[in-house]
């Protein structure tokens, strides 16, 4: 064979072409002696996996007929053999409801409900009086059952007049200004309620205890008149210089708001504390 111009020539006897079929069938038949070769050895393979699955169902079954003891499902007790479940009691409540705690006003509104003790330990206690950053100290007290004797102007009359039982005063100072607040005891709300009301005049300054007097020899103060439950509360306040009162003093108007607020936070926490005793009282049948 020659390469040269014209391209490939072939010699006699020599084909150009392969013969295509007799490669197809020599491929063929490895293929089947491939594929039957597989086909026995995974017969072999399922064969021998069945035997030993075989023999563990076997043995299970003996297992499970020992643990029996040899019983079948016809000797296994029937559902009504079987135990109960033990009945336990359900909690029960009452359809009565509780009946609503006491209200601290009703103990501070009627004489007969109010039976804490009634002096000036009990509204006005300790040594000073601490509102707040302001400290306040505390001067000379009283009590007395002359209501009158306690007052300036009509309100001694007032005071009479409503039912008034009894008054405790008691002075507190700060920074040149002093304020006498007066509690009135009465027997119900409305009286007290009505007292100042009513209110004219004020309540008479208390000095002493290194309070000088104030507020008198027609001094011009601050007074306030209030009520809560049976009480009613009234405060007079002014410098005790004696130098009148307008209403630029801030300072005045400060220390008598204070010891209003604070008579009347004592008033309410003695219904408080009575209200919590009756709550807590044992019951009788």
């Amino acid at each position: 064979m020659s390469f040269g111009q014209g391209g490939p020539s072939w010699g006699p006897g020599e084909s150009g072409t392969p013969d295509w079929a007799a490669m197809a069938e020599q491929s063929a038949a490895r293929a089947r002696r491939k594929k039957w070769l597989m086909i026995g050895g995974g017969a072999l393979a399922t064969a021998a996996v069945g035997a030993i699955v075989a023999t563990a169902v076997i043995s299970t079954n003996k297992n499970d007929s020992a643990a029996s003891g040899g019983k079948d499902a016809s000797q296994l007790p029937s559902v009504t053999d079987l135990p109960s479940e033990t009945a336990q009691p359900e909690p029960s409540f009452s359809s009565v409801a509780p009946a609503p705690p006491p209200d601290p006003k009703d103990y501070i509104s009627d004489g007969k409900k109010d039976r804490a003790p009634i002096n000036a330990d009990a509204f006005f206690p300790g040594k000073q009086l601490k509102m707040g950053d302001r400290v306040y100290a505390k001067g000379p007290t009283d009590r007395t059952t002359k209501c009158a004797a306690t007052t300036q102007g009509a309100l001694g009359s007032i005071l009479a007049n409503n039912g008034c039982d009894q008054v405790i005063r008691a002075t507190y100072s700060r920074d040149g200004v002093a304020v006498t607040v007066g509690l009135a005891v009465f027997g119900t709300e409305a009286q007290a309620k009505k007292a100042a009301q009513q209110a004219d005049g004020g309540i008479a300054s208390l000095s002493g205890s290194g309070v000088p007097t104030f507020c008198r020899a027609g001094a011009v103060c601050r007074r306030t008149a209030n009520s809560y439950g049976r009480y009613a509360y009234f405060t007079v306040g002014g410098f005790i210089s004696g130098k009148n009162v307008t209403k630029a003093d801030k300072n005045v108007f400060a220390v008598g708001d204070d010891l209003t607020y604070f008579t009347f936070r004592q008033i309410h926490h003695r219904g408080e504390v009575q209200a919590s005793a009756a709550a807590t009282a044992p019951t009788t049948a």
